[in-house]
């Protein structure tokens, strides 16, 4: 049976809430140093990064892996939001943490918040790494539709509350196909049974969902921006999805782009091999570039 109560943070960590943009954002906070935002996806939450937070942390970093509106323990609010909201969250949250600067990286549909979070406020995001996603705007749209191969999924949980209701009780048999093919064992039962908690909250499933429901409308939003300038980074599991998709997008969405990959690790990579991905980002975030 799930846990009742949020599973512990890694030690040095801690659980916080703050009030921003109208919402309630749960994070987990730990080290010292520059910040270090990890942006999770679905579905998942925090605990997505658990793994890799002492690991940055030992590097010399403030680590914060906030848990996005509508995931995890932050609330969820009514109707749709867009990946701009969710950006604002965050920035809204860096300035009440004191932290006008942060490394960003964000996996699968927080890959996208990643990337408006770095739209909207350039100055604020200093390094950006982009993984095992699609860019709204760049590249998702034809993944998205089943008629030219793209993915089922994005259509149906885009379709909020239809696929809420129709997977209501049914959390776990839905979720779990998707946990064991997104993990290469880095994702444990642990893990598990901390997500099932949290997505067996009332509304939870379509607070998930709703990070679907405004993709088209994300992709209008993210064409009409400036590229962006500042390094960026893609980032993939060896056994993760196929990067050069997500590669073309960010050549397209931004003017410094490097890509690397992590071994022996699938979508989940920070949780499969969080010793090579903590070695990877603090390289990333630390060498000065020509």
């Amino acid at each position: 049976m799930p846990s009742p109560a949020p599973a512990p943070a890694p030690d040095g960590f801690t659980h916080a809430d703050a009030d921003v943009n109208g919402v309630r954002l749960h994070y987990v906070i730990g080290g010292s140093g520059p910040a270090v935002v990890l942006i999770h996806g679905w579905p998942f939450s925090w605990i997505e990064w658990r793994a890799v937070m002492p690991l940055l942390a030992e590097h010399g970093f403030t680590v914060i892996a906030p848990d996005l509106r509508g995931s995890g323990d932050s609330s969820i609010p009514s109707g749709h939001w867009t990946k701009r909201d969710e950006a604002e969250d965050l920035h809204q949250l860096m300035g009440r943490l004191g932290h006008d600067q942060a490394f960003v990286v964000g996996t699968d549909v927080g890959a996208m918040t990643a990337h408006a979070w770095a739209q909207a406020y350039p100055d604020e995001v200093s390094r950006l790494v982009l993984s095992e996603a699609f860019l709204p705007g760049f590249g998702l749209e034809k993944h998205m539709d089943p008629a030219t191969g793209g993915s089922w999924h994005f259509g149906f949980h885009a379709q909020s509350e239809l696929a809420a209701m129709l997977t209501e009780g049914k959390e776990e048999a839905y979720l779990s196909g998707f946990w064991s093919m997104m993990s290469r064992g880095g994702n444990t039962d642990a893990d598990r049974t901390d997500l099932l908690r949290a997505y067996t909250a009332p509304d939870a499933m379509r607070g998930g969902f709703e990070h679907y429901a405004t993709l088209l409308d994300d992709g209008r939003a993210a064409r009409n921006s400036p590229p962006l300038v500042m390094p960026v980074l893609v980032l993939n599991g060896e056994f993760g999805l196929p990067q050069q998709v997500l590669l073309d997008g960010a050549r397209q969405a931004a003017r410094d782009v490097r890509a690397d990959i992590i071994p022996a690790a699938a979508h989940t990579f920070a949780a499969d091999n969080p010793t090579g991905t903590a070695q990877r980002l603090a390289h990333f975030f630390t060498t000065l570039f020509a």
